[in-house]
């Protein structure tokens, strides 16, 4: 058993806020059928002429094999689990360890860490508003790329605010999503400071960096909580566990 500290949980998949968001969606996307673009959120934003997908452009969505055929060969169902929290919160430790506990129990899985994302996908990508949108958007449809081929697929990103969040959830679909907050205060992760980052924002060396310079958004009603203060990271872990078990078993 672990202290109730160490975890909050919510029923998935039932809860008044989830059925709440379900109904929010302006559409729904059904297989390999994608009935609407996702704009980034920045008002300044504009198609180009190269990338918009209008009515009579050179863009077609191609329509795929069903994807229950991938799942079958897998023996799992997909689920996408979105962590946020601030920087040395311990989400990227958390999401190794539900990963490496999900595949030692047969489950296939992947993590998407922001870091590994922007030395590689995204190392285009700054840190303004505009660039941290786009962070959020490319990792969400990854994250459903992935989980289209019937992963769970772990994101682990600060992904500070509500919008960006509920725009990623609005990308996973009709694939099930659940938002981890990792909720560490901001003083403990000051104090573990593993990569030295408050201390250089503190100095002024780091500008817009979130819980310093810049906002961070809590989560109003994620479908779990996990306070990581005075819990080993397998026990912040196996929080969550059970629930991508169930999700990803086979129907």
């Amino acid at each position: 058993m672990f202290a109730p500290e160490c975890r909050r949980l919510q029923a998935f998949g039932s809860s008044k806020a989830s059925a709440a968001r379900a109904e929010e969606r302006p559409w729904i996307q059904a297989g390999n059928n994608r009935r609407e673009i996702l704009r980034p959120l920045h008002e300044d934003w504009q198609p180009s002429q190269e990338t918009e997908a209008a009515p009579g452009s050179n863009l077609t969505w191609h329509t795929l094999q069903p994807r229950e055929n991938r799942w079958a060969c897998l023996g799992q169902r997909p689920a996408i689990a979105w962590f946020t929290g601030l920087s040395g919160a311990g989400k990227s430790s958390i999401a190794n360890a539900v990963d490496r506990a999900l595949t030692a129990q047969g489950r296939h899985t992947m993590v998407l860490d922001g870091d590994n994302l922007r030395l590689g996908l995204n190392r285009d990508l700054g840190f303004s508003p505009r660039d941290r949108a786009e962070n959020i958007r490319r990792a969400a449809e990854t994250a459903r790329l992935m989980a289209e081929t019937g992963l769970i697929t772990i994101v682990s990103l600060i992904s500070p605010f509500r919008a960006e969040r509920a725009a990623a959830r609005l990308i996973a679909g009709d694939i099930p999503f659940l938002e981890i907050f990792i909720d560490t205060p901001l003083a403990i992760c000051e104090a573990r400071d593993p990569k030295g980052l408050y201390d250089r924002a503190r100095a002024g060396k780091i500008p817009d960096f979130t819980g310093i310079s810049a906002p961070y958004e809590a989560p109003e009603a994620p479908d779990l909580t996990i306070t990581t203060h005075g819990c080993s990271v397998a026990d912040s872990a196996r929080a969550l566990i059970p629930a991508l078990l169930g999700l990803s078993a086979p129907a």
